[in-house]
């Protein structure tokens, strides 16, 4: 099972950006994309059924505004649409379907741009955890794929000195996501690649991309009763469909 996470920054600037094309040549059987940036009526679903997709989609109830989806091969034995949490729902943050092998979460986590939106991303991050710890009783083999809005290592980003006052870098956040992992989750792509310089997410300003000055911010989280199942995890800098690039894993079962 091929599962790709995906900020589009807009999924109709996406699709104008050949999204559509770049979907059917990667071939993924699951794609949980993050700030959608639309309604669902605003979105030519046409494309994603010719291709052979289910498709859902969670917007905010803010216009143009964040918004996550999830787009499957598989039909899905359920499809759950938030998490009951008005806070996190109102801003169209998570979106999750169960299928016999596991349950797939798309988690759109927010940015501390601010004051007020950092205090917001920590309250999130709390009930978040706690949604995932009962969750967890239920659905135990879980993979969250999704932008984190969180560099966890210094290997993570480019410049860690630079950046360590910047929300995305905090010690806090940081530990939140130490914590998050120890809970029982394996950040897939670490599981399996040690190299620095890899990384999903560029400014769009003073050639950060073309220069790599980037962040690791989007994972694919797998619980551990799936470490086994773990054959690959990949991120794939050649898409330009976003300042984020897709991040994959492969499962076998």
């Amino acid at each position: 099972m091929k599962i790709i996470s995906y900020n589009v920054n807009g999924i109709r600037a996406a699709l104008k950006k050949g999204f559509a094309q770049w979907l059917k040549s990667s071939n993924p059987d699951i794609v949980c994309i993050q700030e959608i940036k639309a309604q669902k009526d605003q979105i030519d679903t046409n494309i994603f059924e010719d291709l052979g997709y289910n498709h859902f989609w969670f917007a905010a109830q803010k216009k143009g505004y964040s918004g996550v989806g999830i787009l499957s091969k598989k039909k899905p034995n359920n499809i759950i649409y938030g998490t009951g949490i008005p806070s996190m729902d109102y801003e169209g943050r998570t979106l999750r379907l169960d299928f016999d092998e596991l349950s797939v979460v798309s988690l759109y986590l927010p940015s501390g741009t601010n004051t007020e939106r950092l205090d917001f991303k920590f309250k999130f991050m709390k009930e978040f955890q706690e949604y995932i710890n009962k969750l967890k009783k239920d659905f135990p083999r879980i993979v969250i794929s999704g932008d984190y809005n969180i560099c966890h290592k210094p290997i993570d980003i480019h410049d860690p000195v630079r950046n360590k006052t910047i929300s995305g870098f905090l010690p806090e956040e940081r530990l939140w996501l130490d914590n998050f992992l120890n809970n029982g989750f394996i950040d897939s792509y670490r599981f399996l690649n040690k190299e620095p310089h890899n990384y999903s997410w560029w400014s769009y300003r003073a050639n950060s991309r073309s220069n790599n000055k980037g962040w690791r911010i989007d994972y694919n989280l797998v619980s551990k009763e799936l470490s086994s199942n773990i054959i690959n995890s990949f991120i794939m800098p050649e898409a330009y469909h976003s300042d984020h690039c897709p991040v994959g894993l492969i499962l076998k079962f």
